[in-house]
């Protein structure tokens, strides 16, 4: 942070994803050549060499697990701050899955004697402190996978966050996440949430399908290559079939003595708003499995490579009953960002804010945000890097 108290980017970069599909390391050496060409195109912005990288984590195989523990209160009955850190280091050292990692660990609810108790009960008096976490946990493989092509790359692994919750912290309010609010990010190889209610994240969930399928629908449907189908999406493409213009055609040129094809508005609406509309159902069956869909007065927030699509938001009020906008950074920011991709730059920003929360003085009031990081030890010094690559389409670096 600078000395306006806003988070200064000193430089960005973005790559195609080579060796990245659904969220997942599928080719080392063409994520590692992809990782070196952002990392050398971030160091010549920044005149120096990154050297550790914070990463977000998008792929499908999220495991999330509830805990309850309990510990009873030393000294003279007032809970204190080595209370805490014995019941997290407690859950921190629970095996849940030999073959997973837990990269987050997150306070749901304190009680202390029988009386709840805020996420930080320190200076409350009685005999027996319960608590209540979420354990969010990712395969062993895929992060020994990240690392080494970090290290592949000259780099060192940093923290691992889930996708979602890298996103909200760069795009949803203090407000919108205590009155209740949902963080949906739907990328290119997969779709992403994070649920919030009364400030505290309460389910996250990642779904393997998204922009790419839809692409894909197009591509079967009116039976063209798949760079026509991309194009197609991008440029005509809208999420409700009744809006589209049924007299308007765009022609696809022909190729190999095939004549050209012309394919109306309307189609391609009613394509693309099947698709999404599976999307969308996939979503909301997240949502009521949350357990609080009826406390998120804030609604939904949209963002990725697909949130721009016209008439998605009005497509997802319609299949939610919910309200919904489309997502961007509410971080104070000085700007050191590409015009126009300040939202396409949300997942990176909120592993800034999250990098940069650690580096900061623990104070009492910021046990909450210390415990619901990745349980790692603070970092002495200013993070260096940290990539938004995990996913197809927004493949970003920021330092």
């Amino acid at each position: 942070n600078n000395e306006n108290g806003k988070i200064e980017v000193l430089g960005s970069a973005s790559v195609p994803a080579q060796g990245i599909k659904r969220g997942i390391v599928i080719n080392i050496d063409e994520a590692t050549e992809a990782v070196e060409r952002l990392l050398h195109e971030i160091g010549q912005q920044v005149g120096g060499k990154i050297k550790t990288v914070d990463i977000a984590f998008a792929g499908q195989q999220v495991k999330i697990t509830e805990y309850k523990g309990y510990r009873y209160i030393s000294g003279e009955g007032v809970v204190i701050r080595s209370d805490l850190d014995a019941l997290y280091e407690e859950v921190k050292n629970l095996q849940t899955d030999k073959e997973f990692t837990t990269i987050h660990i997150i306070p749901q609810t304190f009680v202390v004697d029988g009386e709840p108790a805020d996420l930080n009960p320190v200076g409350m008096t009685g005999q027996k402190m319960e608590a209540t976490f979420k354990l969010i946990s990712v395969p062993e493989t895929h992060i020994a996978n990240f690392r080494k092509v970090l290290a592949m790359a000259g780099a060192e692994l940093g923290e691992v966050v889930l996708s979602p919750i890298a996103a909200a912290e760069a795009a949803l309010t203090g407000d919108e996440k205590e009155m209740g609010a949902i963080l949906l990010d739907i990328g290119a190889g997969t779709t992403k949430l994070a649920v919030y209610n009364q400030g505290i994240m309460t389910h996250a969930a990642v779904i393997p399908f998204a922009g790419n399928v839809v692409t894909h629908d197009i591509r079967e449907g009116c039976s063209i290559l798949p760079k026509w189908a991309e194009q197609l999406k991008i440029q005509y493409g809208q999420a409700l079939g009744d809006f589209a213009d049924g007299s308007k055609v765009v022609t696809i040129p022909g190729h190999s003595g095939w004549e050209p094809k012309e394919i109306s508005f309307k189609s391609l609406a009613f394509i693309i708003q099947a698709r999404i509309e599976e999307i969308i159902d996939s979503v909301y069956y997240q949502i009521e499995k949350s357990g609080v869909v009826n406390q998120l007065g804030s609604g939904i927030v949209i963002s990725g490579g697909t949130a721009g699509l016209q008439n998605l938001i009005s497509l997802i009020k319609y299949r939610t009953g919910m309200d919904a906008r489309l997502g961007y950074p509410v971080l104070r920011t000085e700007d050191g960002l590409p015009k126009n991709t300040r939202s396409e730059y949300i997942t990176a920003l909120g592993l800034l804010k999250l990098a940069l929360d650690k580096t900061k003085p623990v104070t009492k009031k910021r046990v909450k945000q210390k415990r619901e990081n990745k349980f790692s030890p603070w970092l002495k010094e200013i993070v260096q890097g940290v990539i938004n690559y995990i996913d197809d389409d927004d493949d970003v670096a920021l330092k």
